[in-house]
C-alpha cells in the first residue's frame, strides 16, 4: 500500500515539475517577446518568432529533465529532505538542463531561438520549480499533522542513540514517522537506561513477532557498533519481511566526512570522504575546466608570446620554467609558469631564505632579488601562470582550487595539511581573491583551502573566478 502511496506521489511530482518546465518555457517566451521589447525597446529592439517555433523546445525539456530529475533522485523519500537541498535539487536540474538545451539549440543551429531567451526560461524554471516544491512541501506537513500518510518507525537498541533519534524524530513531526517503541537487545535493563522513556515492545527474542503483530513500516537500528554482529538475523527477517531497515552509523562521532553507500560487485562498502561527491556536479566542473581553458588560452596567446620573447630578450635562460608540482592526492606533475627569475633560481634559494615573509613550509618575499624586473610586471598581472591552462586541459589541474606545492614543501606539511590534496589544485582559489599574498600565516591559508574543499559547489568556482578578473587586471594582491 505505501509503496503504491509512494509511486503515485512521485508520479504527481514528476508531471508538476515537468509542468512548471513547461510553464517556464510558454512565460519566458511571453516576457521576451511582449514585456521586455515594451519595458526595454532599446535593448529589445524585436520580438521573436511566433511561439510554434519554441515549442520545438518542448520535446527535449521533457526528456532531458526527465532523465535529469531521476538520475538525481528527485523522487525518492524526501520526507527528511530539508528546503535547502530541495532548491539546490531544482537549481542543479534547471542548470544542467538548461546547459544541454543550449548546446542542443547550437548544435541543430537553431538560430530562430534568442539567447536571452534561454537565461531568462532558466531563472522561471527555478522559480516554478522551487514554488511547486514548496507548495508540496506545505501540503504534506498539513496532511501528516492531521495524521495522515505517516510511516511506522521500531527503534532496535537500547542505547543514548535510541533516545537521541527518538528526539530527532520527534522534533521533525512534518516528516510524519510515528515511533510505535523501542526493541532492547537484553531481557531486562535497570532502572533509568538510555531507552526507560520510550515504549518497550519487547527483545530481541520476541522482534519476530513484534513484527508480525504491529504494522511496521521501517525498523531503526541504534546499537553500538559492538553490538552489530547479532542483528544478522534482524536484517535478514526485515528483509524477508519487505519491511525498509536503517542503520544509524555515528560510531565516529569525531568524524566529520560525508558517508555514502557503495556497491563493488553485489558487495556493501561504507564510504567516508572529506571531498565533494556530486558525480554531476564534479563532470559539470571538468567541463567548465576545458572550455575557459580553451577560450582563456586563446585570449593569452599573444601576451604570453609577446612575454616570452622578451623574457629571451631581457635575461639569460628559457622563456618557460618547468617545476615539478605534487596535484591530486600528491600525484606529481609538471607546472608550467612564464620564467620571472632569473636563471637557476631554484638553486639560490638558501642565499634568500632569511628574506621569507610566510611561516610554514611556503616562501614568499615581496623582495626577492632573484625576481627580473619583467618578471615582477609579468606577476603583478598573472601573465605567468597563462601556461597554466595546458596543467588545466590535460586534467592535472583546475581553474579552481588549492595551490599545487613543490614536493619540498610537502614532506613539512603536518597531517590536517595534507587534506588540501583531495581536490585538484587550481590556477586560482580562495586563497587568492582572500588576499593572496597579504595573508602571511601558513595555517589560515590551509583553513581557507579546507573551506573551500568542505563547502565547493559550482556557484563557489563561478564566484571566485568572477573576483579573480578584477585581481588580475588590477595587480591586486600580486608581487
Amino acid at each position: 500500500m505505501l509503496k503504491q502511496q509512494g509511486r503515485t506521489i512521485a508520479a504527481f511530482l514528476w508531471a508538476a515539475d515537468l509542468t512548471s518546465a513547461l510553464a517556464a518555457l510558454t512565460m519566458a517566451y511571453w516576457l521576451r517577446s511582449v514585456v521586455l521589447p515594451k519595458l526595454f525597446p532599446r535593448a529589445f529592439p524585436t520580438g521573436l518568432f511566433e511561439l510554434s517555433y519554441y515549442l520545438v523546445l518542448a520535446g527535449p525539456i521533457v526528456v532531458i529533465w526527465t532523465a535529469l530529475l531521476f538520475a538525481l533522485g528527485a523522487y525518492r523519500s524526501r520526507r527528511t529532505a530539508g528546503l535547502k537541498d530541495e532548491i539546490a535539487l531544482i537549481t542543479r536540474v534547471a542548470a544542467t538542463g538548461t546547459v544541454f538545451l543550449t548546446l542542443l539549440v547550437f548544435g541543430f543551429r537553431w538560430e530562430f531561438i534568442s539567447r536571452p531567451f534561454l537565461l531568462i526560461f532558466f531563472a522561471l524554471d527555478v522559480a516554478l520549480g522551487i514554488s511547486v516544491r514548496l507548495l508540496v512541501r506545505l501540503v504534506a506537513r498539513r496532511v501528516r499533522a492531521a495524521g495522515l500518510n505517516y510511516r511506522t518507525v521500531v527503534l532496535v537498541g537500547d542505547t543514548q542513540r535510541a533516545r537521541a533519534m527518538a528526539r530527532l524524530i520527534h522534533e521533525h513531526g512534518w516528516w510524519g514517522f510515528r515511533i510505535l517503541g523501542v526493541v532492547r537487545e537484553h531481557p531486562a535493563d535497570p532502572p533509568g537506561s538510555p531507552s526507560a522513556d520510550l515504549p518497550v515492545l519487547g527483545t530481541l527474542e520476541e522482534f519476530p513477532a513484534i513484527l508480525a503483530n504491529h504494522a511496521v513500516d521501517e525498523v531503526i537500528l541504534t546499537v553500538d557498533k559492538g553490538e552489530l554482529e547479532k542483528l544478522e538475523e534482524v536484517f535478514l527477517l526485515c528483509e524477508k519481511m519487505g519491511v525498509r531497515t536503517r542503520l544509524v552509523l555515528d560510531f565516529f562521532p569525531h568524524v566529520f566526512a560525508h558517508v555514502s553507500l557503495e556497491e563493488f560487485q553485489g558487495t556493501p562498502l561504507l564510504t567516508f570522504s572529506t571531498v565533494p561527491g556530486d558525480d554531476l556536479a564534479l563532470v559539470l566542473k571538468r567541463g567548465m575546466d576545458i572550455a575557459l581553458s580553451i577560450v582563456l588560452g586563446a585570449l593569452y596567446t599573444v601576451p604570453v608570446i609577446v612575454s616570452a620573447a622578451l623574457i629571451r630578450l631581457s635575461s639569460k635562460g628559457p622563456a618557460f620554467f618547468q617545476q615539478t608540482r605534487c596535484g591530486l592526492n600528491g600525484r606529481p606533475f609538471t607546472l608550467f609558469k612564464l620564467r620571472t627569475m632569473v636563471d637557476g633560481a631554484d638553486e639560490k634559494l638558501s642565499e634568500v631564505a632569511h628574506l621569507n615573509e610566510h611561516d610554514g613550509p611556503v616562501f614568499k618575499a615581496a623582495d626577492d632579488p632573484r625576481v627580473t624586473p619583467l618578471g615582477r610586471f609579468i606577476r603583478r598581472f598573472s601573465l605567468d601562470e597563462a601556461p597554466q591552462f595546458w596543467n588545466v586541459l590535460k586534467g592535472e589541474m583546475s581553474l579552481v582550487g588549492p595551490r599545487p606545492p613543490t614536493p619540498e614543501e610537502l614532506v613539512r606539511y603536518q597531517e590536517w595539511h595534507r587534506r588540501r590534496l583531495s581536490m585538484k589544485p587550481g590556477v586560482t582559489g580562495l586563497w587568492q581573491v582572500s588576499g593572496r599574498n597579504d595573508i602571511l600565516d601558513f595555517d589560515e591559508w590551509m583553513e581557507l583551502d579546507l573551506a573551500y574543499i568542505d563547502n565547493w559547489s559550482l556557484g563557489l568556482d563561478v564566484k571566485i573566478l568572477l573576483r579573480t578578473i578584477p585581481a588580475v587586471l588590477v595587480g591586486k594582491g600580486a608581487r
